[in-house]
């Protein structure tokens, strides 16, 4: 009796050292997992614009405020609602939402109802057909050959997420969600400073015309003079030549101009989506009232708020999330996967049989756990290029933020320049408008000792009408500065909110999943959008206060695998 007890519990001992030690080979393969390479640190972001600081900022103020024109902001929501580049984004935000729903449901079961209905003919020297000629339930006759077989019934296919790989995946699904809505939004932005800047510029073009035409008017005065001077044998015909070519040259200037109009509103049209048609703006203003024209007053805020503002350095953000999560699925490749099969229904030889109940129900289940062990290249590969798109990400988001801060400071100071040159200009214009003045008066009515020919008169219009076309430009060019100032801080972006995936909406069920952190922090944005009244509004994406993110860990420093995003699954990953 000892004996056997004895011979038993070695039996369980050798059995629990076998399993212990396959336990441990498969759970130690994942400690071969190569190191990923660290991200070359990008520049500090600075503090301020120029030394400058400021607790308001523009990008917070809407298109009616700002732009305090109701046909500027109508071509807007015009462009809004037809631009096709938008249409096709939105479709792309689609696209991007479908693809969350596909990877919610590769961790799903999944049940399939099928049927099946076949022949098999046994040999008559195999076992197979000695074991079917005779059938129980018809004695003393034998089972056809080839045999029937009729299946009726549902099969059962899971793969658990033992390493949280298949919701990281649906978590970078998310992510890119809103980085492609992150994506329309800034062509939003884009959008809407080109319309201003061309709505602009269309002024401007109007206020050139308005200038010609009078210049035109001035000079056919002094045509006038010069032919009057020339019949009383006080003057030469070559003034009145000179005179009347410079009437031609700017009456063909104008038609140039008219064309140029016809232009620059072809391309608002464009941009609304509609096709060619006059363009209504601002009309019945003076050249002075045009010059005069001043926007909302530009509030910089901080260099941090741009990675809360601006739409472009967010969607570079939320891809270099997806990117670590990218990273974090190759790196559970590596570890040993899990499937489980079952299927349960109706089986027999003959229809007769097939819903013979409980005899003709039929059922298997069975747990397969594999780990990749020889010839692993094909993962590495895939690991180490995770690796590379993922320090692509980093430096896009470096370059992203570079960019939008050195946008602001070269427009912002664009603005400030121009406005001062304007300043100057005008009183250039007020000078030689004077000067035309006086040398048209000396000349149609000349005084003793003072000497002036037609071409005082002519430089003197000539360089009268070239100050006022420059004036014009540069106002133009400030206006455009302010514009474009106020799309590189973010303004605008509030048009065009992201709102929840329908696939994340579906399911309520997600919020409470141990492996849905980076979806939570994925749907918390900077307008946050509707949900149920007893959940609450969500809070904020918290985003980089400022610089560059930190350095990606390497997957020994890290249980969750390398991830530079600080979002993700808070799966632990199998002991190395």
């Amino acid at each position: 009796m000892n004996l056997s007890v004895r011979l038993s519990m070695t039996k369980h001992k050798k059995r629990a050292i076998a399993t212990a030690m396959a336990c441990s080979f498969l759970l130690g393969l994942p400690s071969c997992i190569p190191s990923l390479r660290p991200p070359a640190p990008g520049p500090k972001l600075p503090e301020s614009f120029d030394g400058t600081s400021d607790s308001e900022n523009s990008s917070q103020v809407r298109i009616e405020e700002f732009f305090n024109d109701p046909m500027l902001t109508g071509l807007i929501y015009q462009a809004l609602v037809g631009n096709q580049e938008l249409r096709i984004l939105a479709e792309e935000v689609q696209i991007a939402s479908n693809e969350i729903l596909a990877r919610q449901g590769a961790y799903l079961p999944f049940v399939y109802l099928g049927a099946t209905a076949g022949l098999t003919r046994y040999s008559v020297y195999s076992l197979e057909h000695a074991s079917i000629r005779d059938d129980p339930y018809l004695p003393g006759k034998l089972l056809p050959n080839p045999l029937p077989n009729f299946l009726l019934g549902p099969t059962f296919l899971w793969t658990p997420d033992i390493w949280g790989m298949l919701h990281n995946a649906k978590d970078a699904a998310a992510m890119r969600y809103f980085a492609a809505g992150e994506g329309r939004n800034y062509v939003v932005t884009r959008v809407i400073s080109e319309i201003a800047d061309n709505y602009y510029e269309l002024m401007s073009l109007d206020k050139r015309l308005e200038n010609l035409n009078n210049i035109i008017e001035l000079q056919e005065g002094s045509l006038e003079i010069a032919r009057a001077k020339m019949q009383a044998a006080r003057g030469t015909l070559l003034a009145v030549q000179r005179f009347q070519a410079e009437v031609r040259k700017n009456q063909a200037e104008r038609l140039i101009v008219n064309q140029n109009i016809i232009q620059v509103g072809n391309r608002i049209n464009f941009l609304a989506g509609r096709f060619p048609q006059p363009v209504e703006r601002r009309s019945g203003e003076s050249i002075d009232e045009f010059i005069n024209l001043e926007l909302h007053a530009l509030s910089l805020g901080l260099p941090a708020q741009l990675l809360q503002n601006r739409p472009d350095v967010r969607q570079a953000e939320r891809e270099l999330a997806a990117a670590g999560l990218d990273v974090k699925v190759a790196r559970k490749r590596f570890y040993p996967q899990g499937l489980i099969t079952a299927g349960v229904g109706y089986q027999a030889f003959n229809p007769r049989y097939l819903f013979i109940t409980p005899e003709a129900i039929a059922g298997n289940v069975a747990g397969n756990l594999l780990t990749p062990f020889i010839n692993r290249k094909a993962i590495k590969a895939d690991y180490f290029s995770a690796n590379a798109r993922q320090l692509q990400s980093v430096y896009n988001y470096q370059r992203v933020v570079l960019n939008a801060f050195t946008e602001v400071i070269t427009r912002v100071n664009k603005v400030e320049n121009y406005r001062r040159s304007i300043e100057i200009k005008k009183q250039q214009v007020e000078a030689l408008a004077d000067s035309v003045l006086a040398a048209t008066n000396l000349y149609q009515f000349p005084r003793a000792g003072v000497d002036i020919d037609y071409l005082d008169v002519l430089l003197a219009q000539n360089a009268l009408f070239e100050a006022r076309k420059e004036l014009i430009e540069t106002k133009q060019q400030q206006l455009s500065a302010v514009v474009n100032t106020y799309q590189a801080l973010g303004g605008g972006a509030y048009l065009s909110p992201i709102l929840m995936p329908q696939p994340l909406q579906a399911h309520h069920w997600w919020k409470h999943s141990r492996d849905s952190h980076a979806s939570q922090a994925a749907g918390r944005g900077p307008l946050p959008p509707p949900t149920p009244a007893a959940e609450g509004p969500p809070e904020p994406l918290p985003t980089p206060a400022e610089g560059p993110p930190e350095p990606l860990p390497t997957p020994a420093a890290e249980r969750g695998g390398g991830t530079g995003s600080g979002t993700g699954s808070n799966t632990k990953d199998p002991p190395g």
